[in-house]
């Protein structure tokens, strides 16, 4: 296990954008994550742990402190159905090693950027499926006790992009074990899985410099706009939201400019590196856009996307030597 100083966080993320990391080190089971928060323990840093490198937006300034960055983590078939995977594996991989095994549940994430691990943590989802719905249970380590403990399914408390691991930040999951459907076509499901990727490019260039959505869709209760969106669409809303890219469209944002970041004009919801943006311009183009939609449609959106090294997250990461922290009797503290 290596520990790194000043690498650039840029290169590991879909937005290429990121200063660097006080140290990095790459990690690919518990015991090496459980050292490098002991280093960082000695060291009195925070921690920041992350895989795929999307759906993160990191600060120019960088972090403060030690990034960990889960490696693959391997995949096993178990038995009829049940398939083991490391969080650090690729999402899109795993959907198209389950398809060619003939393991149906994953094909309609295809195309989703980013690790399993993440797609756990903020219950990925699209096309009226989402990672959660065939999860059996996670392992995850409690960085406050360095304690591993396996979650089953109605403890992750999945929503919509919602999870146990988003709410608890000091739990990191490791693997996970999914319960798919067997005896399917492989030929079939790999057809399905392409054709969600090709439709997912037509919405939106998957090659692009982004950090995918940028906002969680919102619940919106306004009949006038749910009614606009039906005839603008010919699609019924689904349960009690609206799609943020529609949202944004609506208060005349497509397009919208700051420095060399720009609000998708093929997909409202899709915030674009043009080349060379900083962070600084996308918050500010992000603020920009949560204003408008606010003051003109009384919708507060809300980011889908990690802000990592801006200084009101680092706290939460800072782990104390293990002796000091309390037992793990308490769990599970869910709530909300």
């Amino acid at each position: 296990m290596e520990f790194r100083s000043n690498v650039p966080l840029a290169h590991y993320t879909t937005f290429r954008i990121g200063g660097p990391a006080k140290l990095y080190a790459e990690v690919s089971d518990a015991s090496e994550l459980s050292l490098g928060y002991e280093r960082a323990a000695k060291d009195h840093l925070p921690v920041y742990v992350f895989s795929g490198g999307s759906n993160i937006l990191f600060s120019d300034e960088g972090f403060p402190g030690l990034i960990l960055r889960l490696t693959d983590g391997g995949f096993r078939i178990l038995d009829a159905g049940l398939v083991s995977v490391g969080a650090g594996r690729k999402l899109n991989e795993l959907v198209t090693e389950c398809c060619k095994s003939g393991l149906s549940g994953l094909e309609r994430l295809a195309g989703i950027p980013g690790s399993v691990g993440g797609a756990i943590r903020g219950n990925a989802g699209a096309f009226g499926a989402d990672t959660g719905s065939v999860v059996a249970s996670v392992k995850a380590l409690d960085t406050r006790t360095g304690m591993v403990r396996e979650y089953q399914r109605e403890e992750c408390v999945f929503g919509y992009r919602e999870s146990l691991f988003k709410r608890h930040p000091e739990l990191v999951v490791l693997s996970a074990e999914f319960r798919l459907g067997t005896g399917a076509d492989p030929k079939a499901l790999l057809w399905k899985a392409e054709s969600v990727r090709r439709e997912r490019e037509e919405k939106h260039s998957q090659d692009a410099f982004s950090a995918g959505s940028f906002f969680m869709n919102p619940v919106v209760l306004d009949e006038r706009l749910r009614e606009e969106f039906r005839r603008d669409s010919g699609k019924e809303p689904k349960d009690e939201r609206l799609p943020a890219g529609w949202i944004i469209d609506q208060v005349g944002l497509r397009g919208r400019i700051i420095g060399h970041a720009k609000v998708s004009e093929q997909h409202p919801n899709y915030i674009v590196n043009t080349g060379g943006a900083t962070a600084a311009e996308v918050l500010t183009l992000v603020s920009i856009v949560k204003q408008k939609v606010r003051d003109e449609l009384d919708i507060q959106l809300q980011a889908e996307v990690q802000l990592v090294g801006f200084g009101h997250e680092s706290a939460k990461h800072r782990r104390k030597p293990i002796e000091n922290q309390p037992a793990d009797e308490s769990w599970p503290p869910l709530g909300t």
